[in-house]
């Protein structure tokens, strides 16, 4: 029961922020942003599969502690998350439903839980590089993050 609640709500959420503008300024712009966003993607000559590509810039951050600000968008239900995605765009913008493109995004794996909000958070953690298909999982992850205060 508090799953489909804690659904039903994002889905109202979503279902009134399509409504809504989108507002530049809520997109969090940086210079480690800039750097995720410089990450480039092929397709296999199937369109099954997607490989990142990394450029020299990341890939001498990889296995290095990085930090990013943005806004939490859950992967699995509940009020305290550990592992989320974190996005350049709030998740009322309701970028699903095509208004305003998909953000760049990376997950985050906290090593303790954090309350959902829809402000923004920063987190700290070591930046993992994935070569394989990330249509199965995130290119990009923030391991054994903390939120920085």
């Amino acid at each position: 029961m508090k799953q489909l609640g804690f659904a039903f709500l994002l889905f109202i959420g979503f279902t009134f922020s399509a409504k809504a503008q989108h507002d530049p300024s809520d997109q969090i712009i940086s210079a480690n942003w800039d750097i995720i966003g410089d990450v480039e993607f092929k397709m296999s000559k199937d369109d099954t599969e997607m490989y990142a590509i990394f450029n020299n810039d990341i890939k001498k951050r990889a296995g290095k502690p990085f930090e990013l600000e943005g806004y939490i968008v859950p992967i699995k239900d509940g009020m305290k998350q550990t592992k989320f995605m974190l996005s350049t765009l709030p998740i009322n913008q309701c970028f699903y439903c095509g208004k305003n493109g998909v953000p760049i995004m990376v997950e985050v794996q906290l090593t303790e839980p954090i309350k959902f909000t829809y402000q923004t958070i920063k987190v700290k953690g070591i930046l993992k590089l994935s070569t394989t298909n990330a249509m199965d999982s995130s290119p990009i992850t923030l391991l054994n993050g903390t939120v920085v205060k």
